[in-house]
Parts: structure tokens; sequence; C-alpha cells
């Protein structure tokens, strides 16, 4: 079938809805668009079966969806109405939500109903639940209605009062704000977790206006109510009337006529106005029970050592890199066979940070010392020769972070991943020895395809075409446990040692000597796309960082309707 996706922006929803349904066998063409006359063009231009909209920011226009069915995605269960769904979701609390895939009509959200699905809430950031538990709900929704579509049988229901319609308000900062006298620290943490990562809290701090992006508990350290009384890689500890939380990130308001502000390690953005408060690292094995924000932690079972890490956004700074490498080395000193990395829900990595890049006095010295640094990491887990490496990848990956899991000797990937492994789009070569994992993994003409295409891969895709071997079926909050528990079956198995003695004789020093190539090779490139003349790569960093609204469809997703969709996988 022919599926027109409009969308405001190839987001992760729409991304993964993008990938599952070509891997269904459907031809999927994209459009971003933005006012109605985009729609009537993609229309025209397409002449879909069926359109669908998993992100949308604008109301389909009456000729549109009067011309053909339109599928809205709306976050929320049925009856539930208006733009901020999920920060009421998170903001008050639930303990269950939904999604439901509605025909689009003149009321917003009122249309009928073709599928709806629902989700657990765990206490996570908006943006974590929506990449996880949503984008599950929604992906089973969406491919329901297609189907029932498909079969030209299906009547979809119509919304009536028992469905307990509910329309709610957009949530507004003034809705959002923090008491820091008053609020005690769950609610803080259901406001700040309410409106991550966009649009952030709007508040006052040190005498200036930011917006507070994430919220994680304290279970030690008080002290008067809005102050902050320490910090920790880059985040800030600000107390509150009975504890305190951590906020890893701020952003600067836009001013009238200037640029946009961009979100920042909390620490690097209040540069001297930080208060003289100490530095308070956090265990690197922190104990049972301990409620505590650290971006990297170690933890044994038995055989097997899990080298857990989870950053703001998925990307990796130079010292978060140096941070996550110190831990790496640590983890090879203990006595395991099988050592995870990963385990975490929500992004694995996305590579290196390109807003500390764009802030830094120097971003092309920035760049540079940050690809190194992801580059130390990834030789670090090429050449580990005494245990076997697992990759676990509990959310999305892309760029330099897919690489980083293909160090790895075996990576499981949680059904609902999508990785993106390419870098063009960012005007970059790419590094972290992409040149040697990928055609390794997937053959040089489809590492080629998918450094071109730069389209996104869903995890099942990914391990026909053995970017992955495992497909890991698990909620996000349960894959850390699935993934240990697979490990230990792992660190069983009889032809372990044989399998670890096979892999410490072929590091040998040709080996060695080809990764050490590999390298020079990779960085050379990237020192001309840093430094060199007529490179795209400053220009589009920085409009992805201060989120600068493009016109149009991009060319490499306008070019996706004249292609075949992938092999459907084999059931």
């Amino acid at each position: 079938m022919q599926i027109l996706l409009v969308a405001s922006a190839f987001n992760s929803l729409t991304q993964r809805v993008f990938a599952e349904l070509r891997d269904h066998g459907h031809r999927v063409a994209v459009e971003l668009v933005r006012e109605d006359d985009g729609f009537r063009r993609a229309l025209a231009h397409h002449s879909p079966d069926l359109v669908v909209a998993p992100m949308l920011t604008t109301a389909i226009p009456k000729d549109v969806w009067s011309a053909v069915t339109c599928l809205v995605v709306h976050p929320g269960p049925v009856g539930d109405r208006g733009p901020s769904s999920l920060d009421w979701a998170v903001a008050e609390g639930a303990e269950r939500w939904g999604v439901t895939v509605l025909q689009a009509e003149e009321v917003m959200d009122a249309g009928d109903v073709w599928a709806a699905a629902g989700c657990a809430v765990p206490p996570v950031g908006k943006s974590d639940l929506y990449r996880g538990e949503v984008a599950d709900a929604a992906t089973a929704a969406v491919l329901r209605a297609v189907e029932r579509f498909a079969s030209g049988t299906h009547s979809p229901q119509r919304q009536t009062a028992d469905d307990q319609v509910r329309t709610r308000p957009w949530c507004t900062q003034d809705l959002r704000r923090i008491d820091w006298s008053s609020d005690p620290t769950g609610l803080v943490l259901r406001k700040l977790r309410a409106a991550d990562s966009q649009p952030g809290v709007r508040d006052v701090l040190l005498g200036a206006e930011w917006f507070l992006h994430g919220g994680h508990p304290e279970d030690v350290l008080r002290g008067e109510p809005g102050r902050i009384v320490a910090t920790r890689d880059g985040a800030v500890c600000r107390a509150t009337v009975d504890g305190a939380v951590w906020i890893p990130q701020l952003r600067r308001p836009r001013t009238p006529g200037g640029p946009a502000g961009f979100k920042l390690p909390a620490v690097t953005a209040l540069g001297g106005s930080l208060p003289d408060v100490p530095e308070v690292p956090a265990p690197l094995t922190p104990p049972p029970g301990r409620r505590t924000w650290t971006e990297v932690e170690y933890h044994e079972h038995g055989p097997v050592g899990l080298l857990r890490f989870s950053f703001p956004g998925g990307a990796m700074s130079t010292g978060q890199c140096h941070r996550l490498l110190a831990a790496y080395r640590h983890a090879l000193t203990r006595p395991t066979s099988v050592l995870v990395l990963g385990g975490a829900r929500d992004f694995f990595s996305n590579g290196i940070h390109l807003n500390v890049i764009e802030a830094a006095p120097d971003p092309a010295a920035e760049s540079w010392e940050n690809i190194n640094a992801m580059d130390d990491l990834v030789e670090a887990v090429l050449t580990t020769g005494d245990r076997l490496t697992v990759a676990a990848v509990g959310g999305n990956a892309s760029a330099g972070g897919v690489m980083l899991a293909l160090a790895a000797d075996e990576v499981w990937c949680r059904a609902g991943s999508v990785l993106n492994p390419h870098y063009r789009l960012m005007g970059l070569y790419g590094s972290e020895y992409w040149t040697d994992s990928l055609p390794r993994r997937v053959g040089p003409v489809r590492a080629d395809r998918l450094m071109r295409q730069a389209l996104p891969v869903s995890s099942a895709a990914a391990h026909r075409i053995g970017l992955v071997d495992r497909v890991v079926c698990a909620s996000p909050e349960g894959f850390g446990a699935e993934a240990i528990r697979l490990a230990a079956e792992l660190a069983a198995s009889p032809d372990l040692p044989l399998r670890t003695a096979a892999k410490a004789a072929a590091l040998g020093p040709e080996r060695l000597a080809e990764l050490a190539e590999c390298r020079r090779a990779e960085l050379e490139r990237m020192r001309h796309d840093f430094w060199g003349p007529g490179g795209d790569y400053h220009r589009l960093r920085s409009a992805f960082v201060r989120k600068e609204r493009t016109t149009g469809t991009p060319e490499h997703l306008a070019a996706v309707a004249d292609t075949a969709p992938p092999r459907p996988e084999r059931g």
C-alpha cells in the first residue's frame, strides 16, 4: 500500500513509524509540512492510499482529509483531547496512559477511532516516555489501524460520551511554575519531568531567567529551598523544602531579536555565576536503595559486569567520554567474563555533543577533542581481548553512538529501538572506526548505502542485515534486567572460553595496525570537515543545535518515495 507520512518534524516517533511500515512491505513517502498548501502539494504529488500523521503541530485542512483518509496519532487515550496530553499525564502522576489513532476531522482529536493501545507511565521524563512506552503503543496502534484500513472491511468507532471526553488546555509556563518555598520534591520532579526535554520549566536562578531541563531525586543532600547546594558532572543539585533534585541542563530564553538558546550542562551554562558549592561525585557503584543522579555506574551480577550509562539527549561531550572510558577501564580490572555496556532505557548514544561544541570558544577545536575522546572509548572496546563485550541498546542510537555499539562483540537491541548509522546529515565523514566495523557487519555495499541514504533502521531490519545480533523483546523499563539475564546465559555457555581465546588471538599486531590506520584515515577526513574550506558541518551543527526551522522536506527524505521498501521480515 502507498502511505504518505505527514509530520511537522522527522522526530523519533515519525522515524519509528516510517521504519516499521517499510518493514511491513508498504511504500512510504515522507513530507514535512507546516502550512495548508504543503498538505495539498504532498497529496497531489504522491496520490497515497492512506495518510498517516505521527506527529503534527498543525491541523490537516478539510479539503485534504475529505479527499483521502487521514489517520492522526494522538498521544493520549480515547477521549483525551488537547495539545499537551503527555505533559498532563506526567505532571498529574498518571500510572497508565495510552495512544489513539483517529481519523482527522473538523474538531481536533474528535475523529473516529481506528485503533488504540495502552501503556504504563514510569517515573521518567516526558521525552523518555515518548520515545519508550508511548512509541511502543503508538507503533502497535498505527500498524493495527493500517491493517484494518487495508482490509477494506473495518469501520472505525465513533467517539461518544461514554469515552469520558476530556479536553485540556495548553500546559503554559504559568501552570509549570515551581514554588521552591512550598512545592515538595515529588511535585517538583513531576513538573520538571513533564517539561523535559521541551519546553523546560522557566525559572529564576541566581538572579537570571533560565529554562530547567531534567529532574532527578537526591536523598542525602539538603539546603535552603531553591538554592544550589552541589554540582556533579555538569549538573546542579537544588534544594527543595523536603529534599533536593538534580538538574542536568539549563537553557537561556530567547532574547528579542537574538538567537535561540540551547540546552547546555548546567555548570557550563552558569559559568562564572555559579556559587562556590562542592562537587559531590557519585560512587561508581551506588549502594542498594540510594536515590541520586549519576550518568555512569557499574554493577556486577556474578560473572557479568554491567557498565550502565545514560547521558541527557544521548550526546557525549569530551568530559563524558573520558569519564565513561575511566569507568570502562575499571570494569576491565574486575573478574568478569562478560561485560555489558548500556542496558539503560532511552538513548544508548548519539555520538559527540553538538551543543557543548556550539558553545565552545573554538568549536572546531572542541569537535576535534570530542571525536578523539569518542575514538579512545571505541578503541578500548575494540581491543578488549580478555572477555566478551555486549552492547545493550535499550533506546535509539545514531552516528558515533551506533559505532560505539558496533565495537562490542555482540549488539543486543531492544525491539522498538531505532538506529541511524550515518553522519552525512551533519556534514561529517564520521569516525569511531566505522569504516572497519560497519562493513565488517553488513558488507561494504550495504554500509555505503546506509551512509548515503541516511535513513532510520528499525531493530528488526537491523537484525536482518546483521547490524545487530539479537532483538530483545522487553519493555523500556524491563530491558536492563532482561539484558543481564541473557548475559548470564552467555557467561554460562560452554563455548565462552573458546570464543574469548579466539578473540584474544585475533587481536595481534596486524589487527592493531589495521585499527590504527583506520583511525588515522578517518580523522584525516574529519580534520577537513572541522577546518577545511567549503564544508557544511559548522552551519548544519548550528542550525541543528538552535532548532532552526527548515523549509520543505529534506532531499534524503524526498527521495524515499522513489525507492522500494526493504524485504519484510519472515515470520
